[in-house]
């Protein structure tokens, strides 16, 4: 960037709280939602195969704008578009929390998912300036801005739970709105300012990206009530394929392509994002539908529900930021991702038990934790090899590309979890063996996607161990 203002030195680290703080909410604001599900489907009147959309549709549009943001944020300023993040969060949140049907709701989660991408790359990109002529000062930056995420994710559960409970189900979004005001008025005083560079945007892609990928995941969530054999279903397939045709063809004949396709030489690189999509398509369904069976099944009331998955939150969080390191480093990335995917699968696999009669501490809590504890071994090695297969000038393309993935990786495993568990009862209210049922088969087909990145990851991972010491 050109004309870079950075703030003084002391404050730099007041900055970092507040970058830290972006990766806290928009993490935050994909897992603060699941108490809270079942009385937004009370009261706005979801059907059950309907109601992932208020997951999908904030990640959906988050993921596929990460990299128009990323862009944006190199033309207009980091500064400026980390602001006008906020703001637009803000405003969806306020839509999200007003809603009284559920076209509003959903429109309201868009619009937050637009906030989000445009608060993630920007924030990455104002740490790289605060900090990246120092590598020691910038491990340090990065330890404190990656924990922000488990950190969201704990407290999103949390919070949820407490505020589904006490107050509201809207305050999940009203929550929003003080935090963006703050971020918005510190944002001058404590972040580098920059005027951008010269460039184009690609709008195209941008468009062709996100219908495409949000097609895929509407005809699969739809399929199992209009059909899987029917015009709809079909017609909505082949137009989303096409149009992700479209997006490659874009990026490979543009001169500035939001994803220039050569990054891709480092195998690497494809491997990791792989690894990390697989990670988000077995682990969010595992969240999703743990969440109904503990209300649905066991009739947990929403800050019970919550604070059951404390645990598993809190040891993702703790492995993530000390375990994980600390094994990669020992063992290196593949023998790690693989592991971990191994664990993810059987503590999915060890939940598909749950029966209508079960308690947590039997039935939910061991598992569970056998599920995050593999989370957490998987997903730090795949995000660093990500982030280091790529050139340096590149870093910042790689991080947009890698969460991408995770949060596309994530609503398409949710679309497919929920049309498989659907005819096995996942649907059926008021019934819970057949909701048992459904959930089970929900939690099998989960540990089938882990299964299938454990064999994956084993092909197609080389980097060796001495490598990401390297990159660390």
């Amino acid at each position: 960037m050109s004309r870079t203002s950075t703030p003084p030195a002391s404050r730099r680290w007041t900055a970092l709280a507040l970058i830290a703080l972006a990766q806290f909410m928009v993490i935050m604001d994909t897992s603060i939602i699941g108490v809270a599900l079942p009385e937004m489907q009370a009261e706005l009147g979801f059907t059950q195969e309907d109601l992932s959309w208020v997951f999908n549709a904030y990640v959906v549009v988050f993921g596929g704008l990460l990299l128009l943001g990323g862009r944006l944020s190199d033309l207009l300023g980091a500064r400026r578009v980390f602001s006008l993040g906020w703001i637009v969060l803000g405003i969806g949140s306020l839509v999200a929390g007003l809603a009284s049907d559920v076209a509003v709701e959903l429109t309201g989660r868009a619009v937050q998912g637009v906030g989000a991408a445009l608060i993630a790359p920007s924030a990455l990109t104002l740490l790289m300036m605060l900090f990246g002529a120092d590598p020691k000062e910038l491990m340090k930056a990065f330890a404190v801005y990656g924990a922000a995420a488990p950190a969201g994710g704990t407290a999103g559960v949390f919070l949820g739970g407490l505020i589904t409970e006490y107050a509201s189900w809207p305050w999940v979004f009203y929550i929003n709105l003080p935090i963006a005001a703050l971020a918005v008025i510190a944002a001058p005083a404590l972040l580098p300012g920059g005027a951008g560079t010269r460039g184009s945007i690609d709008w195209l892609g941008a468009a062709t990206a996100t219908l495409g990928l949000g097609g895929l995941v509407f005809a699969i969530v739809r399929a199992p009530e209009v059909g899987w054999a029917s015009a709809q279903t079909w017609g909505v397939l082949v137009a989303a394929v096409a149009l992700l045709v479209v997006f490659l063809a874009v990026q490979a004949k543009r001169r500035e392509p939001l994803m220039p396709l050569t990054i891709f030489a480092s195998a690497n690189l494809g491997a990791a994002n792989l690894a990390q999509a697989l990670l988000g398509a077995a682990w969010v369904p595992m969240w999703f539908f743990l969440n109904l069976y503990l209300q649905q099944v066991l009739g947990y009331s929403a800050f019970p529900s919550g604070a059951a998955l404390l645990p598993m939150t809190a040891l993702i969080m703790l492995g993530m930021v000390v375990i994980a390191p600390r094994l990669t480093a020992k063992f290196g990335p593949k023998a790690m991702i693989t592991t971990g995917l191994v664990l993810l699968a059987g503590g999915l696999g060890w939940l598909s038990f749950v029966h209508p009669e079960g308690t947590f501490v039997v039935d939910v809590l061991p598992a569970s934790l056998v599920a995050a504890l593999g989370m957490s071994l998987a997903f730090i090695p795949s995000l660093q090899m990500a982030i280091s297969s790529a050139a340096p000038e590149q870093g910042g393309l790689a991080s947009g590309i890698v969460n991408t993935s995770y949060q596309i990786g994530s609503a398409l495993g949710l679309a497919v979890v929920t049309a498989i568990a659907v005819p096995f009862g996942a649907n059926e209210l008021g019934d819970p063996v057949a909701l048992t049922d459904g959930f089970s088969a929900a939690f099998v087909a989960a540990a089938a996607v882990a299964l299938a990145g454990v064999v994956l990851a084993a092909i197609t991972v080389r980097t060796r161990k001495s490598e990401l010491v390297e990159a660390a």
